[in-house]
């Protein structure tokens, strides 16, 4: 039977019926109109509704991908910094409001497992998945099986800290990989760097607006030879190309699958992090070492929530 995955971000709650073999049959989107937990149960509501309506089949469980610490026995979003929320017990209140059983997983989880079992993963079983879009996420499949830990939350690249009393990261902590590296927190340095006027070339890419500040900006104006913003965006590549290559002398995975927004975006900074890996990663992790980037795009969370509820 079918199952139904859900992708609840920042701004968008979307829903997917997929199959058993990691084919979406129909998909709904809603835009988030409030970050209250009653709120957005709702709209993920609203959503699967929509989707299971079009796709016009029953469906047997439900997962969720969030980006969040989630602990993986109760479903509580301990930290979710996109919507605020801290102790949140989302699988309890979706299971409620929905009728069906759901599962709760950070969303890195939910795209390593679609990649593994219907995208960039297929025929492997040691995975590494690191995604850089509004933050930095990983999820570690070991011999085929998900990696989560004690608690839930193995995996959290995007919070190893860098920088001893750093940066403030949106998880509450100092000096996180994310404080640096996340797309937030590269347009937040950007938007210093204009408001300081410490950045010419950045200036003239938005016309002095820091509402067109994106990582993209950043990159050009680095790569233009703008001082400043090569000392950030230098300053990112290096903690993120390190603490991956990191990874993969820790894990020794088969395939390391590189994806989200900025990264997809930023030709640069993603070269920077395949030359760090071949560069710092331990000779014998990286023999047979296979980079590649996500196959499934924005709908491996889609679908690798819903075959984990399968």
């Amino acid at each position: 039977m079918p199952t139904l995955g859900i992708d609840l971000g920042g701004t968008f709650a979307r829903a997917a019926v997929v199959d058993s073999a990691g084919k979406m049959l129909a998909s709904a989107k809603v835009a988030l109109s409030e970050r209250s937990p009653a709120g957005v149960v709702e709209t993920i509501a609203q959503a699967a509704s929509a989707a299971v309506k079009s796709a016009g089949v029953p469906v047997g469980g439900c997962g969720v991908g969030a980006a969040a610490q989630i602990h993986k026995d109760s479903g509580v979003l301990s930290v979710a910094p996109n919507l605020g929320w801290r102790n949140v017990p989302l699988g309890q209140l979706l299971t409620a409001r929905l009728g069906q059983p759901v599962r709760v997983v950070n969303d890195l989880s939910a795209a390593a497992w679609g990649e593994l079992h219907a995208g960039a993963g297929r025929g492997a079983s040691d995975l590494l998945v690191v995604f850089v879009g509004s933050g930095v996420g990983s999820a570690i499949i070991a011999n085929g099986r998900l990696l989560d830990g004690a608690g839930g939350v193995a995996g959290e690249l995007g919070h190893i800290k860098v920088v001893p009393n750093g940066r403030r990261c949106g998880c509450g902590e100092q000096g996180c990989l994310e404080a640096y590296t996340g797309g937030h927190n590269l347009i937040a340095q950007t938007r210093e760097l204009l408001a300081g006027g410490r950045s010419p070339r950045v200036t003239e890419l938005t016309g002095g607006d820091p509402a067109r500040i994106t990582p993209v900006t950043l990159e050009q104006a680095a790569e233009a030879g703008d001082a400043a913003a090569r000392e950030v965006y230098e300053r990112a590549a290096l903690f993120l190309a390190m603490a991956v290559a990191n990874q993969v002398t820790v894990l020794n995975p088969a395939r390391l699958i590189l994806g989200g927004g900025v990264l997809n975006h930023c030709p640069g900074l993603r070269r920077r992090v395949v030359e760090g890996v071949q560069a710092w990663a331990s000779q014998t992790s990286r023999e047979g070492l296979l980079i590649t980037e996500a196959e499934l795009g924005d709908d491996s969370g889609l679908i690798g929530a819903a075959l984990l509820a399968a």
